[in-house]
């Protein structure tokens, strides 16, 4: 995220893996046949229309680029490494399984665990497990028109002018804690925790930057590890950003889920003023008086 986008009045970073502006071979490649470079589970884009992809993989914030789909933590795999380095000791043998559906007790569904990382021994039995849930962030606005009107032309609006019009989109980070990250951790990681089974997360610096601080303990006490990514653009053409680790925060469970759960409450105060207006307007109102007319 440590792109300096002065000057840029639009807000699409990376479309089908590529800077806006990038109009190299390999880049107009991806945008005609929709192609996917971060290891999505087909060569195309798959987001939000299979037929008609949303190929934005980032979006400029605030002289930042913030990743708003999960595929772009894909690049180089090297999310895995990361996790397998907290997962398991250096000697283990391990691969990865996507999309591995996860069952309560009651045979209910908690969701898919995005990667699960298995370490296995040389007849291939699996002798531990660890999660990896991958934190993209969710939009504000409307982020598929200037998509659209870019990509009817890339040549010649790859610098338009977008930011007059309505809906610019934004991350929306409060919504992507509550409505996503919450749950994931409430349901999914409830589960793994009670199996004694630890949990990576891998998001944006700028949506952790967001989260309540979390209480650090040594990566041997912990029950979660949050890779903290940054996007930084190569200097040669038809290379796209690189997606780097920029720290490793390593928390327990509990007191993780307690603090990002956990409501900032607001002045009491106000709430009751708001509580008394109402009922001051309530009180002012007169009652209705009824007549019944007369039958004679």
């Amino acid at each position: 995220m440590k792109k300096n986008n002065d000057g840029i009045q639009h807000p699409l970073a990376e479309v089908f893996g590529f800077p806006a502006e990038d109009m190299s071979d390999c880049a107009h490649r991806h945008r005609k046949n929709r192609l996917c470079p971060f290891n999505n589970k087909i060569p195309n884009c798959t987001k939000d229309k299979a037929q008609s992809p949303l190929g934005v993989c980032s979006i400029f914030h605030r002289k930042e680029v913030v990743i708003t789909c999960p595929i772009r933590f894909r690049q180089g795999w090297n999310i895995a490494d990361d996790a397998a380095g907290f997962f398991f000791d250096e000697s283990s043998k391990w691969t990865t399984l996507t999309e591995v559906r996860l069952k309560d007790a009651e045979d209910g569904s908690a969701g898919n665990i995005d990667l699960v990382l298995c370490a296995y021994d040389e007849h291939g039995q699996i002798t531990d497990f660890g999660a990896l849930e991958i934190q993209a962030v969710y939009i504000s606005g409307n982020v598929r028109t200037p998509f659209d009107t870019y990509m009817a032309n890339p040549r010649t609006q790859y610098n338009m002018d977008w930011t007059e019009e309505q809906h610019y989109p934004r991350p929306d980070y409060l919504s992507s804690s509550r409505k996503r990250l919450a749950p994931q951790l409430i349901f999914k990681g409830g589960i793994l925790n009670l199996w004694k089974k630890k949990t990576a997360v891998a998001l944006n610096s700028g949506f952790f930057s967001t989260l309540p601080p979390l209480p650090e303990v040594p990566k041997e006490n912990a029950d979660i590890a949050w890779l903290i990514y940054d996007i930084y653009q190569h200097k040669n053409e038809g290379i796209p950003y690189e997606l780097r680790l920029e720290r490793t925060v390593y928390t327990q469970f509990d007191t993780a889920l307690m603090q990002i759960t956990k409501p900032h409450a607001g002045n009491v105060a106000v709430f009751l003023e708001t509580l008394q207006k109402k009922l001051d307007k309530k009180l002012s109102v007169p009652p209705v008086n009824k007549t019944i007319k007369k039958t004679f």
